[in-house]
């Protein structure tokens, strides 16, 4: 069911902006990219960056998309990571250059989405669109976007990367990838169908 939103800004609280966001789509997952790459699209994030790398696999996201990012800045370019779920602060799923970013510029990037989509979206869709927008703000050579379910379906696939990654595959979320290894590889390896190199 669809909270209302009417008294949300960009300058309340994070923490009612994603329990708006927890309640904001009639379902908690709802894999598919039509109704978020159309909200993309309008919003023009579907560059966020020159260069895009998609992380996707069962385990190890999180640190090859940490390792990316060192490697990255070591060599002197501005980077972006978007990552999930996040261990104790929303703030941790966007970093860039290595640096968690305020609540002030979550909620107004959220509050740009909000006045801006066109279709309900889930709590990963909306998030996704709000870190695309806040990396596209920031002028980034490279963005990490790390896969959050799956991959083929997941709205970091919506971005056309230069580069996918993806790390070990085993059975995990059988109810949406289904319960051999081979159906997982599958959804995971659709990260890569538009992208440059595997």
């Amino acid at each position: 069911m669809k909270k209302n939103n009417m008294n949300l800004k960009a300058t309340s609280p994070l923490a009612e902006w994603l329990s708006y966001l927890e309640n904001s789509h009639f379902k908690a997952i709802d894999l598919g990219l039509e109704r978020i790459k159309s909200v993309a699209e309008k919003m023009d994030l579907l560059h966020p960056a020159p260069y895009v790398i998609t992380v996707g696999g069962t385990n190890g996201k999180g640190t090859t998309c940490r390792l990316l990012e060192t490697i990255l800045l070591r060599y002197g370019l501005r980077v972006g990571v978007y990552s999930s779920p996040h261990l104790l602060r929303y703030n941790e799923r966007v970093r860039i250059q290595n640096q968690d970013l305020p609540d002030e510029a979550h909620t107004a990037s959220f509050a740009f989405i909000e006045e801006n989509k066109t279709e309900s979206l889930t709590y990963f869709e909306f998030s996704t669109l709000s870190a695309l927008h806040l990396f596209k703000q920031n002028h980034l050579d490279v963005v990490i976007l790390e896969v959050g379910l799956g991959g083929r379906l997941d709205a970091t696939n919506i971005v056309d990367s230069n580069l996918a990654v993806i790390t070990s595959i085993d059975i995990d979320h059988t109810d949406f990838l289904g319960d051999t290894r081979e159906a997982i590889a599958f959804e995971k390896a659709g990260i890569s169908v538009k992208t440059v190199r595997l």
